[in-house]
């Protein structure tokens, strides 16, 4: 490519992204799109990045990830390839050792997209949770059209608490705020209380919103002060019957009180999108595998509780802006 400087013809070396776990079926005729758009050369794989694949990224300047692990054997891979940015086409970068990519010089960065899929999503596990979906889908599958036990809850008489003020929780409160229900909500960073939010939900602090609320769903940042901040002494202060949603991130909550909780009565429903030690067994195929993480099964296992494989992201809008923003991002950053 050559680009007019005065009298002289300067050649402009396009810059390379190396995409890992690209998916052919939805992401990749986005990259085409934003890629010729923005003039940049990307190559791909469908593989996660490993230190054995690290080679596939040398000639890049950037390469883009998912949710996978990057620990430091493979940001070291990525260096010695010549990798100077890790970008994650996701909000959170914490499957990424940001500590090891600061000593070896490689920045890492997210991306933000629209925070409608997750908000939509998160809606709709609370309704599924009014509505007993689970047990009735599963005794619908038997043949069994009785009434006993399915007995729903109007959504409109619950307190639904809100736990994170971001985008995220405030698309939630105001997709929540069309069914009428009461909606409390706990900002980490009180002072970016939302005007606009004040009007439809009560910022309350966090004790005061795990008491009073049938429906508590999380919606903070994958930061490890986050780490079981639902935890036992959390679950304890709960109501009986409590109604809780997750589509965070899985560290949040200590899994092992939730399923203690569950099995005790506490819990009335749980609708997780995320879990612990989750990375790497989401995204793939394994059906005919056995798969070590106990408590997924153990979870999805009980009638009035679910495990989904974090896909509250998962659509059209969401995936589209996760490639245009990353993208954009890489350019921004080697141009500034």
């Amino acid at each position: 490519m050559l680009a007019q400087k005065g009298n002289c013809e300067v050649k402009i070396v396009p810059m390379k992204v190396f995409v890992y776990n690209l998916r052919e079926f939805d992401e990749k005729p986005f990259f085409d799109e934003i890629s010729a758009q923005l003039g940049i050369e990307y190559r791909y794989t469908d593989a996660a990045p490993t230190v054995e694949n690290a080679s596939l990224a040398e000639g890049c300047d950037a390469v883009s990830i998912i949710t996978c692990p990057v620990d430091e054997p493979r940001i070291r891979a990525l260096k010695d390839a010549g990798i100077k940015l890790i970008m994650s086409r996701t909000v959170g970068t914490d499957h990424v050792d940001k500590t090891a990519a600061s000593r070896l010089g490689i920045d890492v960065l997210g991306i933000t997209y629209s925070p409608s899929a997750v908000a939509d999503y998160t809606v709709m596990l609370m309704l599924m949770g009014c509505r007993h979906f689970k047990y009735m889908l599963m005794r619908s599958i038997a043949q069994d059209y009785g009434l006993k036990g399915r007995l729903a809850k109007d959504i409109c008489t619950q307190t639904v608490g809100l736990i994170g003020g971001g985008a995220i929780g405030k698309a939630v409160a105001k997709r929540l705020s069309g069914f009428g229900c009461r909606i409390l909500m706990n900002s980490l960073h009180p002072d970016k209380q939302d005007e606009d939010i004040k009007n439809i939900a009560e910022y309350t602090d966090f004790d005061h919103l795990i008491a009073e609320s049938d429906i508590i769903s999380l919606h903070v940042s994958g930061v490890e002060k986050n780490r079981h901040l639902i935890d036992r002494t959390a679950f304890s202060k709960m109501k009986n019957g409590v109604m809780v949603i997750n589509t965070s991130r899985g560290f949040v909550m200590d899994t092992s009180a939730l399923i203690e909780n569950i099995e005790n009565g506490k819990i009335g429903f749980a609708g997780l999108d995320v879990i612990e030690n989750e990375i790497g067994r989401y995204y793939y195929d394994h059906e005919d595998e056995v798969l070590t993480n106990r408590d997924i099964s153990i979870i999805n296992g009980f009638p009035n509780a679910f495990v989904t494989p974090h896909m509250a992201f998962y659509s059209e809008l969401a995936v589209k802006d996760m490639v245009f923003n990353s993208m954009r991002k890489i350019k921004e950053y080697f141009e500034k």
